[in-house]
C-alpha cells in the first residue's frame, strides 16, 4: 500500500491505552490523564480487527504503545491474537520497563518479537525528576528481566532533554560496552505538554553524531543512524526528527487508543475507526494512508495536533 507520495506504508503503531504508571514531564501533565470510559477505548477485539485489516494491506510491522501498554487489561490476549495473524508479523512492544519483571516471560510466550524500553537517564534523581513517580531500579530490573526471558535486539530509547539529561549521554553509551543492546538518542519534539518549552530544552544529536562518526562504523536501521564503537557489543542509534527529518521515507501510520487513525504524528488529521469492520475498516485505513502529508511542520508552524504524547503513542 502506497501513499500519494509513493511511500510504501508497512508499519502500524497501535496505542492500546493513554494511561501510564509514570508521569513523564515531556509526555503528559503532572496530574496524569482523565480516565476515559470503557466504551471510549478500543476493545481487545477492535484492536485485533485493526491489526488484521492493516495486515491485509501488507502492513506487517506492528508496535504496541501507550501510555504504558503493559497496564492495559487484556494485553497478553491481544499479543496472542496478533501473533496468530501471521508468522511474518514483526511484533514489537514499547514499554517503560517497570512491569517487565512480572511480564517479560509472558510477553515472550505470547509471541512478542522485540521490546523497546524507555530509559532517559541512569541517575536516580534525574529519573525521578523526569518520570515524577518512577524508580530507576524498576526500569533496570525490567531490562534484566527482558534479557532473562530471552529477548534479544533490545533497544533503549532515550529522549534528549536539554539541561536535564544531556549530561548523562556517555553513561548511557557505556551500556553498549558489554551488552548487546542499542541505546537510541531521540530528539525531543515540541508537541503536547512541551509545545511551549524553552528552546534550550530541544537538544539535537549533531554534536554526538560528530563524536561517533570519528570512531565508529555507521549503518542505517529504520529511522536511526546506528554506530558501533570499537570493542562494544552493542550499538548507539541517533534519531533526528527535528534536525534531519526522515519524513520522505516515513512508512508508518498510528492509531490512538480511542480509535483514531493519525496519518502523521504531528497532524490534526484523524480518521475514526470505531465501529468499523471488514471492508469498511480496510477502506478507512486506506483513506488514512492517502492523507499522509509530505512532511511534518514542526520546524515551521509547529505541531498541529492538540494531543499529548501519551495520547498518540509516540
Amino acid at each position: 500500500m502506497k501513499d500519494r507520495y509513493g511511500r510504501i506504508i508497512k508499519y502500524l503503531r497501535l496505542s492500546v491505552t493513554d494511561l501510564c504508571n509514570y508521569r513523564c514531564i515531556y509526555c503528559m501533565n503532572e496530574d496524569g490523564v482523565s480516565k476515559k470510559s470503557h466504551d471510549d477505548i478500543l476493545s481487545i477485539e477492535e484492536l485485533t480487527d485493526i491489526v488484521k485489516a492493516a495486515y491485509s494491506l501488507d502492513i506487517k510491522k506492528i508496535r504496541l504503545t501507550g501510555g504504558e501498554p503493559l497496564v492495559r487489561k487484556g494485553i497478553l490476549t491481544l499479543c496472542r491474537n496478533i501473533r496468530a495473524i501471521g508468522d511474518d508479523v514483526e511484533f514489537v512492544v514499547t514499554t517503560n520497563g517497570s512491569l517487565l519483571p512480572d511480564m517479560a516471560k509472558e510477553l515472550k510466550d505470547a509471541g512478542v518479537d522485540r521490546l523497546n524500553i524507555s530509559l532517559d537517564t541512569l541517575d536516580e534523581d534525574t529519573f525521578r525528576r523526569i518520570t515524577r513517580v518512577g524508580e530507576l531500579k524498576a526500569a533496570i530490573n525490567g531490562i534484566n528481566a527482558a534479557q532473562d526471558a530471552g529477548f534479544t535486539d533490545l533497544k533503549i530509547n532515550t529522549v534528549l532533554l536539554g539541561g536535564i539529561n544531556d549530561g548523562d549521554i556517555f553513561e548511557l553509551i557505556k551500556l553498549t560496552k558489554d551488552n548487546d543492546i542499542q541505546v537510541r538518542f531521540i530528539e525531543l519534539m515540541p508537541l503536547g505538554v512541551v509545545r511551549d518549552w524553552d528552546k534550550s530544552r530541544l537538544v539535537t544529536v549533531k554534536s554526538l553524531e560528530k563524536y561517533l562518526s570519528t570512531s565508529a562504523e555507521m549503518t542505517i536501521d529504520g529511522v536511526a543512524r546506528v554506530y558501533r564503537l570499537p570493542d562494544h557489543k552493542g550499538t548507539v542509534g541517533l534519531i533526528t526528527p527535528m534536525s534531519d527529518s526522515f519524513c520522505a521515507t516515513c512508512d508508518r501510520i498510528r492509531v490512538t487508543a480511542d480509535g483514531r487513525l493519525k496519518p502523521c504524528l504531528h497532524s490534526d488529521t484523524e480518521i475514526d475507526l470505531r465501529g468499523l469492520k471488514g471492508n469498511e475498516l480496510i477502506e478507512a485505513i486506506k483513506e488514512g494512508i492517502m492523507q499522509k502529508p509530505a512532511c511534518h511542520m514542526l520546524t515551521t508552524i509547529g505541531a498541529q495536533t492538540e494531543r499529548n504524547m501519551n495520547e498518540i503513542g509516540g
